[in-house]
């Protein structure tokens, strides 16, 4: 094995970059967290006043706006049985059951459509049998998978009524870091709870998790609060939270609500989703790196650490410890500039790549493909 190829392997994090056609985040395959992300915008003046004697806090407008939109989804599926190996050994024991044993699950969504369209988190009703939508006056609904889409972690659930409420939908791309952010879900059962944070990054990506880009958030978020939303104080949802650190106390993600949009609109009109992809995983070429894979001081590009089998960058010739210098005459100076090109570009798109590969300069040509089902993310 070369220097250059044991200098790349502990890069590879993930086999493909697989990128959202989405109008949220950007996510590259091998890249860890990063402190920004294409979720930016000029910082503005944001700081809430106390409210006067008498009044209300301006987050009380904000949950009343949002609150009877946000639904609790309790699920019922089918697992096998906890005991079976037990039972294996030492036989069928009274009080434990025989067979295949049902699991209840919680999470929550909010309602984007009067008639009845639900986003929530895919995890929430993967597997599920049954699922029982309530909302906060206390109805409950029979809900129905419309679609879900394991590289964002969204699904969409339908239940069977009219006229109801809805959330307003923010711009998640006008989020800077310290914008107020409201999280409203059921938390381990309690059901319509309301946490109050701060936006503390965009654009992060969570290591073995759903191939997005995500907004940080302070605001508490607990199992339950699955696929409920985050909220600004306008009343508007700017994102659908997803998950929290288990490694640390304030730290939860959730995904942009312009790329919670995008699949939304995909899922309704055919129940999946089309991402685009080229098959390759990236790092950002720095200095450090540039001198350990020879290449010529002040380069500035993307090295490719990977290359999934029988993907557009494989049929494009592109290879393991290539450095993408340009694409389509653009620079491409660190990891999230490829991803979010790919990003926002159509399936069938043709991408022309300025290659250093040996010393030398190329151009190759590839077109960007659809990610296959079951590519990793």
């Amino acid at each position: 094995m070369s220097v250059e190829m044991r200098v790349l392997r502990p890069f590879i994090a993930v086999v493909v970059l697989a990128l959202v056609a989405t109008g949220g985040g950007v996510a590259g395959a091998v890249l860890a967290t990063r402190p920004g992300g294409a979720e930016t915008a000029a910082a503005q003046p944001r700081i809430l006043p106390p409210a006067p004697p008498g009044e209300t806090s301006p987050f009380v407008a904000a949950v009343q706006r949002v609150r009877p939109a946000v639904v609790n989804i309790s699920t019922v599926r089918t697992i096998q049985n906890p005991f079976s190996d037990f039972q294996d050994f030492f036989g069928v024991t009274p009080g434990l059951p025989s067979g295949p044993v049902q699991q209840q699950g919680i999470g929550s969504g909010v309602i984007v459509s009067p008639d009845g369209y639900i986003l929530t988190n895919a995890h929430v009703v993967a597997g599920a049998q049954h699922l029982t939508v309530t909302l906060l006056d206390g109805r409950k609904f029979t809900g129905t998978v419309v679609g879900t889409d394991s590289v964002t972690d969204l699904a969409v659930v339908k239940i069977p009524a009219r006229g109801l409420p809805v959330a307003p939908l923010g711009n998640s791309a006008a989020l800077v870091p310290g914008d107020w952010a409201i999280a409203i879900g059921n938390p381990y059962g309690l059901n319509f709870t309301v946490t109050v944070g701060v936006i503390s990054a965009t654009g992060r990506t969570i290591a073995n998790g759903p191939q997005e880009s995500f907004l940080q958030t302070d605001a508490p978020i607990n199992p339950g609060n699955s696929g409920g939303p985050l909220v600004n104080t306008a009343g508007q949802v700017i994102g659908i939270n997803t998950a929290k650190s288990a490694a640390g106390q304030g730290i939860g993600f959730a995904i942009p609500i312009n790329t919670a949009q995008s699949i939304m609109r995909q899922l309704i009109a055919t129940g999946h989703v089309v991402h685009p992809y080229l098959g390759v995983g990236i790092r950002t070429l720095t200095p450090a790196l540039a001198s350990t894979l020879h290449v010529p001081a002040g380069t500035k590009g993307v090295v490719i650490a990977e290359v999934a089998p029988s993907s557009p960058a494989a049929r494009a010739g592109l290879q393991q410890g290539d450095v993408i210098e340009q694409a389509n005459g653009r620079p491409t100076t660190n990891a999230a500039d490829l991803a979010a090109l790919v990003h926002h570009s159509a399936v069938g798109t043709r991408m022309l790549l300025l290659v250093l590969r040996d010393g030398h300069t190329r151009y190759i040509v590839a077109h960007v493909g659809q990610m296959p089902s079951g590519a990793s993310s």
